[in-house]
């Protein structure tokens, strides 16, 4: 038998404190989200603390407070923040938050066991890059909406506005361009001391109702480009690895590396984030803009952009597909077009919507919190599911779109 205390959500606590009664073991103390948890645990006397692996319970002072009095702490991780959050204070007993309870009675009562449940993942996102040429042919919009719906597919996923030239992200999404974010990223890489901790400190949460999506925004002026240097870039997206399933960068138009021309050998390349994101994803969707311009642009950027990356998979995504610009049958007319001038063979056509992508950008939102019916996040949902995510997770991600659609409400009148 112990001594147990708990600091735990109410509904963990609940199921928690019937089934270890149950067990023998006795309840010290039961602490409140408004109660100071040291000066709980020093006014009792319990044996084992059971608390949440969140930042905002488990702390360092906390477990100096049970070291101090011989307390030994258990932690139950939910997220991945709080397995980190653990990790970086260097506890041992830690379990997932859905642990059954004849795993938790075993740990508390001290029994060598198996930690099967015992969170500590290791895992190497993949990383994508999307790049477009010069006349804004929605890389972003193609980022954010591919980053969210990955996201609503279960996965953790980390959106990375590495533009040095005109970095939108952050108003984009409503969020404070003024913020730590990847410039922060970059030093921390520098200096080598960007932790799994300190990418969470300086993210910015973006709400994906079934995952989690965290962002690193860009810099909100265009003359601090010099903070972020090749060997910066990829080891923040090294660390970024460890940090999320998918890697999502929003990359800068130039591929040109001409600054050696001009400048001395070791000064710093303003398009040297873009390149550096480029060489080190897994795969590059490339984005064009569906119309006579957008499409010669794209045609011309297209095999620089192939002898930069060598031999990693090049997905060609045209944009704002619509007959007005095109003619009839836009979308034969653009795969005609990519297919005879650039060998480009199956892209993916997104339709133009200027009236959800309007709506989106007049919320601070993705697509699919405000037109969740458009037809361009149709388009990315069928992209993400036939062509970037796993095939059993794409098909789960599938069925999922198809019940939030059917439970869909149906208005009278």
């Amino acid at each position: 038998m112990a001594d147990l205390a708990f600091f735990l959500d109410r509904d963990d606590e609940d199921r928690l404190v019937a089934a270890l009664v149950e067990r023998g073991h006795r309840v010290e103390v039961r602490i409140g989200p408004l109660t100071d948890p040291v000066l709980a645990v020093s006014g009792a006397t319990p044996d084992v603390l059971l608390v949440s692996a969140e930042p905002d319970r488990l702390s360092h002072a906390l477990l100096a407070g049970c070291d101090a009095r011989g307390i030994r702490v258990i932690a139950f991780a939910a997220s991945d923040t709080a397995r980190r959050n653990a990790a970086a204070l260097g506890l041992f007993d830690v379990l997932d938050a859905g642990a059954s309870i004849d795993a938790i009675d075993d740990v508390v009562r001290g029994r060598a066991v198996e930690f099967a449940a015992v969170s500590r993942p290791q895992r190497s996102g993949v990383v994508l890059a999307v790049w477009g040429p010069a006349g804004a042919p929605g890389r972003t919009t193609v980022a954010i909406n591919l980053a969210t719906e990955i996201a609503a597919a279960g996965r953790t996923v980390a959106l990375i506005d590495a533009d040095t030239h005109s970095a939108s992200i952050a108003p984009v999404l409503g969020m404070l361009d003024e913020a730590p974010g990847f410039a922060a990223a970059c030093r921390l890489a520098g200096q080598n001391g960007l932790s799994l901790a300190e990418l969470d400190r300086i993210r910015q949460p973006y709400s994906v109702p079934g995952g989690t999506l965290s962002v690193l925004t860009g810099i909100p002026r265009a003359s601090r480009w010099p903070e972020i240097s090749t060997e910066r870039v990829r080891r923040t997206i090294d660390a970024c690895r460890d940090w999320a399933d998918y890697v999502v960068l929003d990359t800068g138009f130039s591929l040109e590396n001409d600054e050696e021309i001009s400048s001395d050998l070791f000064a710093p390349r303003r398009n040297a984030a873009t390149l550096a994101a480029l060489q080190a994803a897994d795969r590059v969707l490339a984005v064009g803009a569906a119309d006579p311009i957008g499409l010669a642009r794209y045609l011309r950027a297209y095999p620089d952009l192939l002898e930069l990356i060598d031999d990693r998979p090049v997905l060609s995504v045209v944009n704002k597909v619509r007959a007005s610009v095109v003619g009839l049958n836009p979308h034969g007319q653009v795969r005609a077009t990519l297919q005879r001038f650039g060998g480009i063979q199956d892209p993916v056509l997104i339709p133009a919507d200027d009236k959800g992508t309007d709506a989106a950008l007049l919320a601070g939102r993705a697509l699919r919190d405000v037109s969740p019916r458009s037809p361009a996040l149709s388009a990315i949902s069928r992209l993400v599911a036939d062509r970037v995510l796993p095939p059993v997770v794409a098909a789960a991600g599938r069925k999922a779109l198809r019940r939030r659609h059917v439970a869909r409400p149906v208005r009278a009148g």
